[in-house]
């Protein structure tokens, strides 16, 4: 009882302070705001995620000079605010994204995709991993930008993070590699959306076909489905790249073994704890709720506009405390081997979907 009673203690007194409520307020603004831009033309490209992302990063200068120089406390109770709310807002978020996934779409008329899909995932995550490795970026990104490039962009980097576990010193080196993976992976997928986009109706594939290779191998949903709606196969891509999403649990589950056997730098006293993404097992379970329970069906399009909402808090909240000169220095190299990943995901998704669609 007393360990309860202390665990409560602690963390009212993160949550109880106006830090909290002030960067609440912006966070929540941030979201709000991205998730009406999204509709614009151009903006749409971009997603509410990333947008959120940008806003948080762009409000970080007047938070900086107008409140966190004042002191030292001010200073540390915005940054300690803007973490918790990037770490555990994300979960949330990511558990509610799962009422977007019908389980019963996916294994139906996406039963072919789903194959696809793992072996997508599988491919993409270990070549760009080995790539990037080659030139030099440290595991950590690599893996993050892997990921990203292989499922589905933001929220898979923040998932895979979720895998990863960090003693408190390098806390501020993994967010900065998760804002750093992030703006890679959004600025990728904007990329690849408007050359598929443009270069798509040359190809001669058909319009099944085009859908399937926007679903393989653009980067966040949002590409996606705006790829899939110029070539009129919206429905097709879309059920393409959830069944990547998908994989973000397996992937998750297998990257966390992975990084505790290779990369853990947790202290030597011989115990060793892996840091399961739980979460993913809510995210499975809200896949299942949405799917076979009517009410909750229903509205599940509601509780994923809510799981934009809050991811997109935990993205502005990731921009606030993002520090731009480490990605300056350590973003080039992640950047091109996500490229180069990139050219030969989207050359394989186009030949796989040639072959089966």
């Amino acid at each position: 009882m007393r360990h309860v009673i202390d665990f409560c203690k602690t963390w009212w007194a993160r949550i109880a302070t106006k830090e909290m409520v002030f960067v609440s307020i912006v966070t929540l603004a941030a979201s709000l705001v991205a998730s009406w831009l999204k509709q614009f033309p151009g903006f749409s490209l971009f997603g509410a995620l990333i947008i959120a992302l940008l806003i948080g990063m762009a409000v970080q200068f007047p938070i900086r000079k107008w409140y966190s120089s004042r002191s030292v406390e001010h200073r540390s109770g915005v940054k300690d605010a803007a973490g918790l709310i990037s770490n555990k807002l994300l979960r949330l978020g990511i558990i509610l994204l799962g009422f977007k996934l019908n389980l019963t779409v996916l294994f139906t008329q996406g039963i072919k995709c789903l194959p696809i899909a793992a072996v997508v995932v599988t491919l993409t995550i270990v070549v760009c991993y080995a790539i990037a490795r080659k030139f030099g970026v440290d595991p950590q990104l690599a893996i993050l930008v892997a990921g990203g490039t292989g499922i589905c962009g933001a929220a898979a980097v923040m998932g895979l993070s979720g895998s990863i576990k960090v003693p408190p010193e390098k806390e501020d080196e993994k967010a900065n590699n998760e804002v750093m993976a992030v703006a890679i992976i959004a600025i990728m997928g904007t990329i690849f959306a408007l050359l598929e986009i443009t270069l798509g109706p040359l190809t001669g594939l058909s319009k099944t076909q085009l859908g399937i290779t926007a679903g393989a191998s653009l980067h966040e949903i949002a590409h996606a489905v705006a790829a899939g709606d110029a070539f009129g196969a919206v429905d097709i891509a879309t059920i393409m790249k959830l069944s990547r999403v998908l994989m973000l649990v397996f992937a998750a589950i297998v990257i966390a073994v992975w990084w505790d056997k290779n990369h853990s730098e947790m202290p030597a006293d011989g115990k060793r704890k892996v840091s399961f993404p739980w979460f993913m097992l809510g995210f499975i379970g809200a896949s299942i709720i949405g799917t076979f329970v009517p009410f909750i069906g229903a509205i599940a399009p509601n509780l994923v506009d809510f799981a934009y909402i809050v991811l997109g808090m935990a993205m502005a909240a990731l921009g606030i405390n993002v520090n731009f000169s480490a990605i300056a220095k350590k973003g080039q190299k992640a950047f091109l081997a996500s490229f180069i990943t990139s050219v030969l995901l989207m050359c394989f998704a186009a030949g796989v979907s040639a072959l089966f669609f």
